[in-house]
């Protein structure tokens, strides 16, 4: 196998999101969790996703998982590796976006390293270097309160200047409009300043194809899908990759019984589930209960049993930002997280042991525990349920073929849990 691009994503969602977008370019792509095995069978592709559960964990690990990734993909031929983070900027003056940009960067000898969340298709912009979500800056938006990783501003210079051992300069909108060319001057002056990351502001779509010409001159980028959609572009106008559709295999209807999980806490998934409650039977956790022992866990499993077999369910774990915080005080913020994943990852186990071969599942965290129960070593990409939402087809399951859906919390429309129904067969 010789990659064209290699990408190592910060959380499984993020990574189906990068995945998809890969794919639409025309890039042949997989999405693994983890670093894969020696002995996993993949099948010939342009790009490949590693996935990693390394967003909120502690830097130093973060760091080890993502070089251990970036060794992988390039022992495989890919000479540019895209670190992958959430296009909010998901993270803390500890990290984890800074050191392992810092890592990765120093060991490829980057000199200075491109750096954007953009993704315009979801409203995701930067402009003058300040993050702002649709008309509004990310600390005034519904999304600076993540429950992991609350972002109270919208300056990404500075958050990354406070995560980073490298100067952070800024690559501006005045320069993007100019072209790869420009984008490349400018980073050479900056790198001449003793700057070793930029910022670069992005949007309009347009931008992200010159930023991804000008990424793909160097060895590490980071950044959300949006980069990553630009990067594509360079390499299939280099005539480097060439589009791909699924094979009658890979778009074979897996069919069997159907479940949600979702256990984000986004207005956008309360919104989702909400309208769930029309088309199928949805059952709301006791949060609390579900920190406090299996008890809960156990109570949902004999619920779903009495209805799976008529149709889809969706079990919830999801509430509001105010009952998160009184949760969070109880009983820490991570052990309470951590408490309620593992009773979603129970959950995922027992629905695919009673039968269940298509599983949609919303919230980041959530995903992550859950695949990581159900060790799934890869997907193939299939077709797009929502912006940043795939269909996933496992590779190398131990409960055979199936179709999952990973949901980051704030993507898709009202509708989603019945669309993405829909498009798993």
């Amino acid at each position: 196998m010789s990659l064209k691009l290699g990408c190592i994503a910060d959380d499984y969602t993020g990574a189906s999101d990068l995945a998809n977008t890969l794919t639409r370019a025309g890039l042949r792509t997989v999405q693994t969790i983890g670093v894969p095995a020696s002995d996993l069978a993949l099948p010939v592709v342009d790009a490949v996703v590693v996935s990693l559960k390394s967003r909120s964990i502690e830097a130093s690990q973060a760091v080890a998982r993502s070089r251990e990734a970036d060794r992988w993909l390039r022992a495989r031929g890919a000479e540019h590796v895209l670190f992958k983070i959430c296009s909010t900027f998901d993270s803390t003056d500890a990290g984890n976006i800074g050191p392992v940009m810092d890592a990765l960067a120093g060991d490829a000898g980057d000199p200075i390293v491109l750096v954007t969340p953009a993704f315009p298709e979801t409203k995701r912009t930067v402009y003058q270097g300040n993050l702002f979500v649709g008309a509004v800056p990310l600390n005034e938006s519904p999304l600076k309160d993540h429950p992991l990783n609350p972002m109270h501003d919208a300056n990404l210079v500075r958050v990354l200047g406070r995560q980073s051992r490298r100067r952070i300069g800024l690559v501006d909108l005045a320069t993007v409009v100019h072209g790869p060319e420009a984008i490349g001057h400018r980073l050479q002056e900056l790198a001449g300043q003793d700057f070793g990351a930029a910022i670069i502001d992005a949007v309009f779509d347009a931008d992200l194809t010159a930023i991804g010409a000008a990424a793909l001159k160097s060895k590490v980028s980071v950044g959300a899908s949006g980069i990553g959609l630009g990067l594509a572009r360079a390499l299939v106008a280099a005539g480097q990759a060439h589009s791909h559709g699924l094979t009658h295999h890979e778009d074979a209807p897996v069919g069997g019984m159907a479940a949600c999980l979702a256990g984000s806490c986004s207005q956008a998934t309360l919104q989702q589930i909400a309208q769930a409650e029309t088309i199928m039977p949805v059952l709301h956790l006791d949060a609390a209960a579900l920190v406090a022992g299996p008890d809960e866990a156990q109570r949902a499993m004999v619920w779903a049993g009495e209805r799976i077999g008529r149709g889809p369910v969706l079990i919830a774990s999801s509430a509001t930002p105010d009952q998160v915080s009184a949760l969070q005080a109880r009983h820490g913020r991570e052990a309470a997280g951590h408490a309620i994943e593992q009773a979603m990852a129970d959950l995922a186990e027992g629905l695919i042991g009673a039968g269940v071969r298509r599983l949609i599942v919303a919230g980041g965290e959530t995903s992550g525990a859950v695949v990581d129960r159900l060790r799934i070593p890869g997907f193939l990409v299939g077709p797009e349920i929502a912006a940043g939402v795939p269909v996933l087809r496992a590779i190398g399951a131990e409960a055979g073929d199936m179709l999952l859906a990973l949901k980051s919390g704030n993507f898709g429309g009202p509708q989603f849990f019945a669309e993405a129904l829909g498009l798993m067969r």
